[in-house]
């Protein structure tokens, strides 16, 4: 069999998929090295982070949990708090950068995505339209999947950097267990409902809005 006769033998969705992954991700972790670099850290753009180049950024294993489980991680961007003008503000903002990009990239998705309904008869239309809507929703799922306050989860960062500097201290010395604690979680599946019906309405409440446009030039 011929590389050509593989790649014919693909299923087209896996491919669509393993693409808005890579998309996905890399704009996540870009968006961390770039939240840094402005708040004053270089350390992301000296370690070739801060970088819209996916091989810098991907972790096989993760990308493939994302695909399949639409859950995934990346290789972590290095921040160096000390060059915060505010460590922990600056650390939260930064933590937050990665699943907004996520939500933004979602809903420009979902417009891209309704536009090309118009054009959905036609082969380009049809694949364009299945692409940006398996796009939305790898970002959607990305995005909120890291807001979960357990490290090294993006949302842990974000929680922590709100709590006093006792508090915060303690759990910062516990956060190498926090990896473990994660698997657990989605292992047994416990937080499945809750993190269903948050990207169920995530997405529902940005295609409202992205397909408003639509609605009125078909006159709906």
């Amino acid at each position: 069999m011929t590389l050509r006769d593989f790649i014919a033998d693909l299923d087209y969705t896996i491919i669509i998929s393993a693409v808005a992954a890579v998309i996905a991700i890399t704009f996540h972790e870009f968006s961390h090295g770039l939240a840094s670099y402005i708040m004053g850290d270089k350390t992301a753009k000296y370690s070739g982070r801060m970088s819209l180049n996916p091989l810098r950024h991907i972790d096989i294993v993760g990308i493939i949990c994302l695909i399949v489980f639409h859950f995934g991680w990346a290789k972590p961007v290095p921040v160096n708090m000390a060059y915060f003008k505010k460590p922990r503000l600056g650390m939260a903002v930064c933590a937050l950068a990665g699943p907004l990009s996520n939500m933004v990239l979602a809903f420009v998705s979902l417009v891209l995505s309704a536009v090309c309904m118009i054009f959905a008869n036609t082969g380009i239309g049809y694949w364009l339209f299945i692409f940006f809507n398996r796009l939305a929703v790898i970002n959607v799922c990305l995005g909120i999947f890291n807001i979960i306050p357990i490290p090294p989860l993006d949302g842990s960062k974000i929680v922590f950097s709100f709590l006093p500097d006792r508090i915060y201290a303690k759990l910062m010395r516990y956060e190498r267990f926090g990896m473990i604690i994660l698997v657990i979680v989605l292992i047994t599946g416990v937080a499945s409902p809750a993190l269903n019906t948050a990207y169920n309405a995530v997405l529902n409440g940005l295609w409202r809005v992205a397909n408003f446009p639509l609605k009125i030039y078909l006159g709906m």
